[in-house]
Formats: structure tokens, sequence, C-alpha cells
């Protein structure tokens, strides 16, 4: 039996790049999502009668008699669930394919007039010169320049709602008339990211010939430090295989669409495989890191080099045998290939080593001749001791005090308390320090307060 599943990630990756996200679903799985969090519109698809589904499937021609009847026992099921559970507000029957799509659209409010979408993925453009306060939830950026010191946008706070953890919706804007507020300005740094707080490790690409252990050595990682590292998820174009789940062993999906987002610049690395693409997209490194952990790419030679190309700030590190002799003991010993695969191994092995000993990719070498050894200075490489810190991310939000005022100058925001005994302390979140990130995200946050007297 196959399963199949939607995650709320997958659900908001379509929203985040300011599309609208449409889940074809069954009546079971539409119950399930019904009873989540999730705040969606349920339309059902009714045929205008039984016999015209019957006339419909039949003129597919891909399907045996008995699958046809076995659709129609199901249908049958599904439309009286669909009419009666309460499941769905909306029901269409498909008798006419215009008229049908015609009424979809109206109730989706889609018309000559509306909005694509009511999702801006870019960021507010502020005016030239303003200020920034926050009043209980709203924030306030007023202009103030002299001819239109009294426009102001209004972020209001209290309006956000939904979204998977790190990302929120629904800010509403506006504009208003007010005064500016101003405030002194504090020395430290902070910045803002989209859910995630804290200077992000830097990604880790770890490459090795075949057999060399590096496949141990990140297990290794993993076992002892689980909080601390985790895998992208690479995309493929290939079709699953037995037990393979999309999302978690491979993201599956369309040649055409793949090609389109390397086109984009949206992957890292790329290479075409017996006619299958894979590759490792910027936003699959980009969530594990806003899920707090260090990401760790076990790519290929090439792979590595395309990486390095690109703009993303990691750490390369090459595994390498003590010696040809023993990597051929060590492939010998794993007894799952033949003398053919072997050979083609160790060719491409040579090859490899020598690419990573003299290409200048790699910063690192490590030699596995003993694996505890290894290990050790795979760990002394990463910065990882008994008193290091598990991760430099926080996905948690900014605590703000519960009186304060909020003040942008240049580029700081301060956010400073207004109670008696506090009022001389300050939170200060310099905007410019904020670095990386997929879009939408950014890196480069550090926390502290300071005495604003």
């Amino acid at each position: 039996m196959s399963h199949y599943k939607k995650t709320i990630e997958s659900v908001e990756v379509v929203t985040d790049s300011g599309k609208r996200c449409i889940l074809d679903i069954d009546v079971q799985g539409a119950r399930s999502v019904k009873a989540s969090s999730l705040d969606a519109i349920f339309i059902f698809v009714c045929p205008p009668s039984m016999k015209e589904l019957e006339d419909r499937l039949r003129a597919r021609g891909t399907e045996t008699e008995e699958q046809i009847q076995k659709r129609l026992r199901n249908a049958e099921a599904e439309i009286k669930a669909g009419e009666s559970s309460g499941i769905f507000e909306h029901i269409l029957y498909n008798d006419k394919l215009e008229e049908c799509y015609k009424n979809l659209k109206n109730l989706l409010g889609i018309n000559d007039v509306s909005p694509v979408n009511g999702v801006e993925v870019e960021g507010i453009s502020l005016p030239k010169e303003h200020t920034v306060t926050k009043v209980e939830d709203k924030i306030l950026i007023q202009e103030t320049g002299e001819a239109t010191k009294n426009n102001m946008i209004v972020l209001d706070l209290s309006s956000i709602n939904g979204g998977a953890p790190g990302r929120t919706r629904g800010i509403i804007l506006d504009t208003v008339n007010s005064t500016s507020l101003s405030s002194p300005l504090g020395k430290e740094v902070v910045a803002w990211s989209k859910g995630v707080r804290g200077n992000a490790e830097k990604p880790i690409v770890i490459s090795g010939p075949s057999g060399v252990g590096k496949g141990t050595l990140i297990a290794m990682l993993m076992q002892e430090f689980p909080s601390m590292f985790g895998f992208s998820v690479s995309h493929t174009t290939r079709s699953p295989r037995c037990m393979e789940e999309n999302g978690v062993h491979y993201h599956f999906t369309d040649k055409t669409v793949m090609d389109k987002e390397i086109n984009d610049g949206k992957f890292l690395e790329f290479a075409s495989v017996h006619g299958n693409l894979y590759g490792t997209s910027i936003e699959s490194v980009e969530v594990v890191t806003d899920s707090g952990k260090r990401c760790i790419l076990d790519i290929d030679v090439q792979g590595a080099r395309s990486v390095k190309a690109s703009s993303l700030d990691a750490i390369f590190i090459f595994v390498c045998p003590p010696s040809m002799k023993e990597l051929e003991v060590r492939l010998r010993a794993r007894g799952t290939e033949t003398e053919e695969q072997i050979q083609k191994r160790l060719r491409n092995a040579e090859a490899e080593i020598k690419a990573g000993e003299s290409s200048g990719i790699f910063e690192h070498i490590l030699y596995n001749d003993n694996l505890e050894e290894c290990y050790k200075n795979l760990k002394n490489l990463l910065g990882i001791n008994d008193e290091s810190p598990v991760n430099g991310v926080e996905v948690e939000g900014i605590s703000l005090p519960k009186e304060h005022t909020v003040t942008k100058v240049e580029d700081k925001i301060l956010i400073q308390e207004t109670v008696e005994a506090t009022k001389n302390n300050m939170i200060v979140l310099d905007l410019s320090s904020i670095n990386g990130g997929a879009p939408g995200r950014t890196r480069g946050i550090i926390l502290d307060t300071v005495n604003s007297s």
C-alpha cells in the first residue's frame, strides 16, 4: 500500500512564493485538512449524474471494465460524503466545463479587476526619510520629509495568522496621519530574520570517493548531535522507488519544472544521472537552517565545485582513504558489488582524490586511516567540543518588554522600555547586519541590550 501526505511546509512553500496553494485530494484527505489548523476553502466537484460520469470514464479508454466499475463504486461513496459530510462549503456540478470553470472563479473571487494574489513576497518600500514607532500591536512607519510628513504606513501585527514554524501571514498595511517619536541611538546590534535569530552556522559540504567512510562519519555526527545537524532533501526527476517518500528521501519533481528552477538560479548544484536530474536547491538548505540545525551536504566533487561557485558560504571537507589499496579492501569487504563495479569505483576514486586534493575547492582534507581518530578530527574542524553550544540559531521570536516604544534611526530599530524602573534599557536591532539566506530569509542576528542614558 502506498502512503501519500501533504506537509504543512509544502503548503507554506507555495504561499511563500506568492501563490495560492491548491490541494487536489480525496474526501478522506479533505476531512483530515478540515480537522487541522489550516484555514482553507473546501470545494467538492460533482458530475451531473452517475450515467454521465460512467460515459466520461469509458471515453478515456485507459481502464478495464473491472477498474471502471471500481471507480464508479468509489464515486458513489465520495459523492454521498461530499454532499452530506459538512466538510465542503461549496459544491460545483460539472455539467458544462466552461460554466463550471466560471463558477469556480467566482467562488475564488477572481474577476478581471481582482489582483492575482493578495500576497507580496517583496519587502516594504520604506520612505527615504522616516521614523518607526510601535504602539500596542501596530508598527508605525512615518515619513519625515516636509512635504509628506503626515504620510504613515501602519503594520497591524495583531492581524498575523497562520504559517508554518518560522513563517507568518496576514500583516495588514494601511496609511494614517500621526506624529513621529524619537529615541536615543544605542551601541550594540540586533537584527530580525524570518523566524530565525542568531548567527546560523555555516553548512558543511562533505565529499569523498565511494567506500572512504564519509557516510559513516556523517552518521556518527547525526547520532551524537541529533539536534545540531540535518540533511538537505535533494530534488530528482526520477520516479519514487519502493518505500521512498516525497519530501523525506527526495523531492520528486517534473523535469520541466526542475529545468526552469535551475535556469532561475534556485539550485546550488545539479547533475544528470542516467537521464534523470538530481540536485540540491537553495531552499532545501535554508529549511534545515531555519529549523535550528546545521545543514550537511553529502555530494560528489562535481557538486561541491558548483556549490563553491555559488553564493552559499559553506565549509568544504574532503575525506581521503589512507591509500588506494586500503580503499579497494574496504570496497571488497562490503560485498555489495561485482568486480566490474569495484574497478569502476576505483577508477572514479583516483580522479576524485586528485580533484579533491588539488582543485582548491576544499579547505580541509581528512585522511580516514583510523575511524575514531578521523571522527575526532572532523569534530575539531567543526568547532565541536564539550563546551560548544548545540547551534547558534534560535527559532523563537524576540521577547519584547511589556511596555515599550519602537523607533527607527538610519539602519537601526530601537526598542526601548518605558517602565520607570527600567526605562533606560533598550534593545537595538541593526538591520545592516542582516546577511545571507534564500529569498525571504535573512541571517546574522546578534541580541543584546544597552543602556540608553
